[in-house]
């Protein structure tokens, strides 16, 4: 998408993150497999946000640490009670510019994180610099989405989510199969004017993230459906992929 970086779309979303997708997942679940995996070990989330999971986390006692391309989106965590005491770093979570002494036990990128990432060579990198951060033994956790079948050429939609009086929101679409990439975008009509909210994706199939994760050094432990363990499936919408670091 022309115009988009690593810091659109945090920067598009940050004022109604919260509202919009403080529930999206399970949060309950996810921070217990995390603080599992960690076991007192140091965390690190790619793409840390608000802290929709960050402070879950670190109620749980867990030491979490955070990186994200979008101040807006800092600025809504440090704002939050205890979001001030998570130390961050604003940055293009590909390049994983953070470190602590003997590395991290978990690296996660919760909720399709690592598609925000736009290109295969941008995650390929993502999962490089993770492995380098990373102490002996310790675990990469991806949480993404399970593709659908490739159309046989670029697809888009429109549709209306919200139609009264006085809003209108259309979310847009348009899906290029051999990029395996989405530009959309959550367009608001009001009497004030229109917002754009801007996103980008590039997907991959499990596999290919396992592609990614095997030239890194990580090797697949375990897959699931969802963060309670659910089994994966040829039917499964999404996964949980838990990576360990090759000794």
């Amino acid at each position: 998408m022309e115009g988009f970086d690593a810091s659109s779309y945090g920067e598009a979303f940050a004022d109604v993150y919260d509202e919009w997708y403080g529930d999206v997942s399970d949060v309950e679940g996810t921070v217990e497999t995390i603080a599992a995996l960690a076991a007192g070990a140091p965390v690190l989330e790619l793409g840390i946000g608000t802290g929709r999971l960050a402070l879950p986390l670190a109620r749980r006692g867990v030491e979490v640490h955070g990186i994200d391309a979008s101040r807006a989106m800092l600025e809504r965590l440090a704002a939050k009670a205890g979001g001030g005491a998570v130390p961050v770093v604003l940055g293009d979570f590909a390049e994983v510019a953070y470190e602590v002494a003997g590395g991290f036990g978990v690296v996660f990128a919760a909720y399709n994180t690592v598609f925000n990432l736009p290109s295969a060579a941008d995650q390929r990198r993502c999962f490089a610099n993770v492995a380098a951060r990373l102490r002996p033994g310790g675990a990469f956790v991806v949480e993404a989405f399970v593709p659908s079948p490739e159309p046989e050429a670029t697809t888009g939609s429109v549709t209306p989510s919200v139609v009264d009086a006085a809003r209108v929101v259309l979310h847009v679409t348009r899906r290029h199969p051999r990029t395996q990439t989405v530009d959309g975008s959550i367009v608001s009509i009001t009497e004030d004017g229109i917002r754009l909210r801007p996103w980008h994706i590039r997907y991959a199939r499990p596999a290919e993230l396992d592609a990614m994760a095997g030239a890194a050094g990580l090797d697949l432990e375990r897959r699931s459906a969802g963060w309670r363990g659910e089994p994966f499936t040829s039917d499964s919408s999404s996964h949980v992929s838990v990576y360990r670091l090759r000794r």
